[in-house]
């Protein structure tokens, strides 16, 4: 009889759970409540990290400050997804001079690592792993540019708690968990990847304390020695020394030369918002030729989450996405047409495309009034690829996890987005 009841209150009571996600109020998809606050927000992907950003608006840091150490310390408890061998992206909205400041934190190819490298291999698409991929990794000098510019507090208390995590443990998250299961099987050819992220042979297991005390080494000597620390000092003597050890082109010169780029975002109207992103050479504009061509179907007739509203994303995302291959390049040695890419006219033309009763097995990139759409990325070209598959590196005393920029170019000719 009890066993009846149950599965009764269950039937009954189910639907409604499954339907509005026990949430009183707000969409009935949504799944986490709204955040509410009157002095202060941080938002990232993982609770360390937006607590990191919390404590220190409330030492009277900067929305940067709160930005540039929610940043170091998801580098260290989710070091799947970020870290300070990779690169950095920020717009930040300036409320004395009310306009959005961009910058390109993103790091340039080794200047020895060039076209005919390659061809001596006999590779013509550039590996997701090892240091072929490796760029010069943009993120610390991204931080300290910011810092410069925005932030109030001194460095080594923005960097205390990505230290301290590093240092003394964390709690393993989920996703965390998970990735870091995954270490042995996708790098057990670098035996320095695993003697960190699987100590003893075991990954940490969801909950578990783990520690990065390299990592915390290489902090500290950044929050003390600044970002010539890292770009000119012992880090970047290791960091050639390990290269030329392993069959990598990054270089002391390459750290030593780097430099971060203030850039002017740029933006389109999607239904009387402004959307803005920084533009080439990352992908931000994909976004907005998406939301450009998906502005001329009335979504208020298509339902959420139905096979029609896909459908239109998926079509969409493919339309950009075969400009993004074509046309996206380093502004330094190439024409861009950013303006025409992210046109109202140029979306309407690629709209026409879209079968509303089949999916495309592919499109061709368009024309927005080019003569020759091929690219060619130098030496010194950028690349914010699709993908951030990174080869991971360990230093004596010191970690740094390298972003792979470089995975996604086509190293032979005739191709649109070589690296030469």
């Amino acid at each position: 009889m009890k066993t009846k009841l149950l599965s009764a209150f269950i039937s009954l009571v189910l639907p409604l759970g499954l339907c509005a996600q026990d949430r009183p109020f707000g969409k009935t998809f949504a799944t986490r409540s709204e955040v509410l606050a009157q002095h202060g927000m941080a938002c990232t992907s993982q609770p360390l990290a937006t607590q990191a950003a919390l404590d220190i608006l409330k030492q009277g840091g900067s929305a940067i400050d709160a930005a540039i150490a929610a940043n170091a310390v998801s580098g260290v408890v989710e070091p799947q997804v970020n870290g300070i061998g990779g690169d950095i992206f920020a717009i930040v909205y300036e409320a004395k001079t009310g306009k959005l400041i961009g910058l390109n934190g993103s790091g340039r190819s080794p200047y020895s690592l060039t076209l005919e490298e390659f061809k001596k291999r006999n590779i013509q698409f550039i590996p997701a792993l090892g240091p072929l991929p490796v760029s010069v990794p943009g993120c610390v000098d991204g931080w300290f540019a910011l810092h410069k510019k925005f932030g109030k507090l001194p460095i080594d208390k923005v960097l205390a708690a990505a230290i301290g995590y590093a240092r003394h443990g964390f709690p393993v998250a989920d996703e965390a968990a998970g990735a870091l299961a995954r270490v042995k099987a996708l790098y057990g050819q670098f035996p320095n990847v695993v003697n960190v992220y699987n100590p003893g042979g075991m990954a940490p297991k969801r909950g578990e304390i783990f520690k990065n005390p390299q990592l915390a080494n290489t902090l500290e000597k950044i929050a003390k020695g600044g970002r010539d620390a890292f770009y000119k000092g012992d880090i970047a003597r290791t960091i050639d020394q390990f290269m030329k050890k392993n069959g990598g082109f990054l270089s002391m010169k390459d750290l030593a030369d780097h430099t971060s780029n203030w850039v002017e975002p740029v933006s389109t109207n999607y239904r009387g918002y402004d959307v803005w992103e920084l533009p080439p050479n990352g992908q931000g504009i994909c976004a907005l030729q998406m939301l450009n061509i998906l502005e001329g179907f009335d979504f208020s007739k298509i339902p959420f989450d139905s096979p029609e509203r896909i459908h239109l994303f998926l079509e969409a995302k493919k339309l950009a996405f075969e400009d993004r291959a074509k046309y996206y390049a380093d502004p330094t040695f190439a024409k861009i047409p950013v303006k025409e890419l992210i046109s109202k006219d140029y979306a309407a033309e690629r709209r026409k495309l879209i079968n509303m009763n089949r999916a495309s097995n592919s499109y061709e990139a368009g024309n927005p009034a080019l003569k020759d759409g091929d690219t060619i990325l130098h030496d010194r070209g950028r690349w914010r690829w699709q993908h951030d598959i990174a080869h991971t590196k360990q230093l004596p005393g010191l970690w740094l996890r390298h972003g792979a920029r470089w995975f996604g170019f086509y190293a032979a000719r005739p191709r649109p987005n070589v690296h030469s």
